[in-house]
């Protein structure tokens, strides 16, 4: 079933005169739909207009055109609804009071969602436990470490129990140990509670590929992609090289006859490398028994796998940063 739902949607803002004036297209006819049970990832450069989103499905700003639907609600008509079915962590962000404790702060931010006082405690401490940060539950929020306070925040979010969750960038800037604390508590959750939804803006492409059923590319305000991982991976298979060592190959024009594109140089050991790209793999089989033919022998055949990052940058034109 779907969880998020966008139609058409498109947002607009006025430049600040500073900045030239006009008008700015942050997102442009974006139609996307989130199923239950997803952690869909959104990829795209600064500016591109993921954050516009997220703030548009949190209720936080109006479309300029098209529709937002979240947990089946219009996000500008029933926005008092959404927020009940929401919640959102962002990368960076300071929240809390820095003379309290992370169990004070957590507590208050309970109430502020209602949440009974007992059932709110008991769960505080056991997502301090999950999150490896219960010895700290009586420090105050301001002596804790950059990966400390956005632990503290992931319980904030994921302690409403929410039906869907945004979160913009979680690990920016933290450490390995807490960022990958913090993408195993995603992967259970989601795990635990498959009618539940995770939509996650990343700069990591391995955090991207790790976690993400699904993912969207936007740059300038559009939707260019939107695949699975590994079907995103596909776009550019055939634009990555095989590589073939070997010794004892005495003619290795006959393997360009075989591979149109394949070149070769000799190696540091006196073998030689052969670079090329294969559209139909099976011809391997041709190139191993020439080879034999002509008594030599291979080292190693390799072939470069593309990431997400080779396709980002294939369709983008340009890295994240």
């Amino acid at each position: 079933m779907t969880s998020v739902k966008t139609v058409h949607l498109s947002r607009t803002f006025k430049a600040k005169k500073k900045d030239g004036g006009g008008i700015v297209q942050a997102l442009r006819d974006v139609s996307i739909e989130i199923n239950k049970g997803e952690i869909f990832g959104v990829l795209g450069p600064n500016g591109a207009g993921k954050s516009t989103l997220i703030k548009i499905l949190c209720t936080l700003l109006l479309p300029t055109e098209g529709k937002a639907y979240v947990a089946g609600y219009d996000v500008s008509r029933d926005y008092r609804k959404v927020q009940e079915k929401i919640n959102m962590v962002s990368g960076g962000e300071t929240s809390g009071y820095g003379l309290l404790t992370v169990r004070e702060n957590l507590w208050m931010f309970s109430q502020m969602y209602n949440i009974p006082s007992k059932a709110a405690k008991e769960n505080i401490d056991r997502l301090l436990k999950e999150f490896d940060l219960y010895e700290k539950r009586n420090e105050r929020v301001r002596t804790l470490s950059t990966g400390m306070r956005q632990k503290m925040n992931m319980i904030r979010g994921f302690m409403t129990d929410p039906e869907i969750i945004f979160l913009d960038e979680p690990t920016l800037g933290l450490d390995v140990g807490a960022s990958r604390i913090i993408r195993n508590f995603i992967t259970e959750w989601i795990r635990e509670h498959p009618e539940r939804t995770v939509l996650l803006t990343t700069h990591y492409m391995a955090e991207a590929e790790e976690l993400c059923d699904r993912i969207a590319i936007i740059d300038n305000g559009r939707v260019i992609a939107l695949e699975t991982p590994e079907n995103l991976k596909k776009l550019v298979t055939t634009e990555f090289p095989f590589t073939m060592v070997a010794t004892g190959v005495g003619h290795p024009e006959r393997v360009r006859e075989l591979v149109g594109n394949a070149t070769w140089k000799e190696n540091d050991e006196g073998a030689l490398k052969f670079s090329m790209i294969l559209e139909d793999e099976s011809i391997i089989a041709d190139l191993v028994s020439m080879i034999v033919e002509e008594k030599g022998k291979i080292i190693h055949i390799t072939k470069r796998e593309p990431t997400l990052e080779d396709v980002f940058i294939k369709l983008v034109g340009r890295g994240l940063d």
